[in-house]
């Protein structure tokens, strides 16, 4: 593990410097929660009604309209706390990801609620799949603050996975109302990764035909990817966006050293541009954190207690 300096490490420095926890195998979303700073017990992580000590989970299925008019989906993980953190899951994924639904039952389990949602054309959610839908994205992730907003709760974090990492940014960089957010193995330049997916020669093709399609190991067509999604990708710029986060938003990005989607470099990338922000790296772990699912959810609770701590002292 690495942990890489930032303007408010000084204060959570003990959240972060963590012990890695001993590899063990466990049942699917059932992991003995460790961490250096807070005693040891379970997580259960289902998706049943759970119960922890002194906290009361419920999980309530809600449905928010984004601005097209489009029904997302959601669960909340709702333990009557004042505070929630939205979730968001990555590239052609959904709010069933393990790693979200690990996420959220360990929020839950701590205190804090938490909601995991579909963007449209993923998962329950309405809407078509589409290529980019980067920016479209981060206005489903708006739709999903103001009706928090709207229910008098207060968003202590945007945490995304992936794409949802970029979209969590992107958020940030556009509307300047939630100032924590967390990036896990988020894509820093959106011109990389496209030719392992589309192939050689893609941008040729598909100016040509209109259209690729992107076919899985037994010929079927995954998803088919149009010039204008490409191109909405293409002009993302993550630079930009991120030059323009509030300084005094607090942005935590966690990547695995073996990443094998999204190379390393990116996160650092990250880390030398957004003015308030503390990288850490989880030494071994893959894209999708499949053998350290403990760590990343230890390391994100870490910076989300020890920031909820830091709020009310401020407050106080």
């Amino acid at each position: 593990m690495e942990a890489f300096g930032c303007n408010f490490q000084s204060v959570l420095a003990s959240s972060y410097f963590l012990k890695k926890p001993p590899s063990l195998a466990f049942p699917l979303r059932h992991l003995p929660f460790l961490s250096s700073r807070y005693r040891s017990s379970t997580v259960t992580l289902s998706m049943s009604a759970l119960t922890a000590q002194n906290t009361v989970l419920q999980q309530q299925k809600i449905i928010v309209p984004n601005k097209h008019g489009e029904k997302l989906v959601g669960v909340l993980h709702d333990t009557g706390s004042e505070e929630v953190v939205v979730l968001c899951h990555g590239f052609r994924s959904s709010k069933g990801q393990e790693l979200i639904e690990n996420l959220a039952v360990a929020l839950g389990n701590e205190g804090i609620s938490a909601f995991r949602f579909d963007f449209s054309g993923n998962g329950e959610s309405e809407g078509s799949f589409a290529y980019g839908n980067y920016l479209r994205e981060a206005d489903d992730l708006r739709a999903v603050v103001e009706h928090f907003f709207g229910e008098k709760r207060v968003i202590s974090a945007i945490l995304g996975h992936s794409k949802g990492g970029d979209v969590v940014l992107l958020y940030a960089s556009k509307y300047h109302d939630v100032n924590k957010v967390v990036n896990i193995s988020g894509r820093y330049d959106l011109k990389r990764g496209i030719e392992e997916r589309l192939g050689k020669g893609f941008l040729e093709k598909i100016k040509e035909e209109g259209f690729i399609d992107v076919k899985n190991q037994t010929g079927g067509v995954n998803y088919r990817v149009y010039l204008d999604d490409l191109m909405d990708r293409l002009n993302t710029d993550m630079h930009k966006a991120c030059l323009e986060i509030d300084r005094d938003c607090r942005v935590f990005t966690v990547h695995g050293s073996d990443d094998e989607i999204i190379p390393l470099e990116d996160a650092y990338e990250f880390s030398k541009i957004i003015p308030n922000h503390n990288l850490h790296i989880i030494d071994g772990a893959n894209h999708s954190y499949t053998s350290h699912q403990v760590e990343v959810v230890s390391i994100v609770l870490d910076f989300i207690k020890a920031n909820l701590q830091l709020d009310k002292a401020s407050t106080s």
